[in-house]
């Protein structure tokens, strides 16, 4: 399984762009077939900050949801665009 976080800042003026692209784009993520797991938030106290909590089946999943059209839409068309700042931590299950 690979799982990990990816964290993004936003310009508070883009919220409602970012907020609606990260709906969209949990939404389709979600119905991927290699897809365990698509959970956004918000952080508690910056409303600039988004992070997502993913899991995929396996490498082949995760390409397969890079390679997709929503991902193509509404991360690279969309917040790719509107970044400030973007991390990845790379997490390993222990159990």
């Amino acid at each position: 399984m690979i799982s990990f976080i990816v964290r993004m800042r936003f310009a508070q003026e883009d919220r409602n762009e970012v907020l609606e692209a990260v709906r969209q784009l949990a939404t389709a993520s979600r119905q991927e077939p290699g897809c365990i797991s698509y959970i956004p938030h918000e952080l508690a106290g910056d409303s600039s900050q988004v992070m997502i909590y993913e899991q995929y089946r396996d490498e082949a999943a995760l390409e397969a949801h890079r390679a997709s059209p929503h991902f193509h839409k509404y991360a690279i068309g969309g917040l790719f665009q509107w970044m400030k700042e973007r991390s990845v931590e790379d997490l390993n299950a222990l159990a």
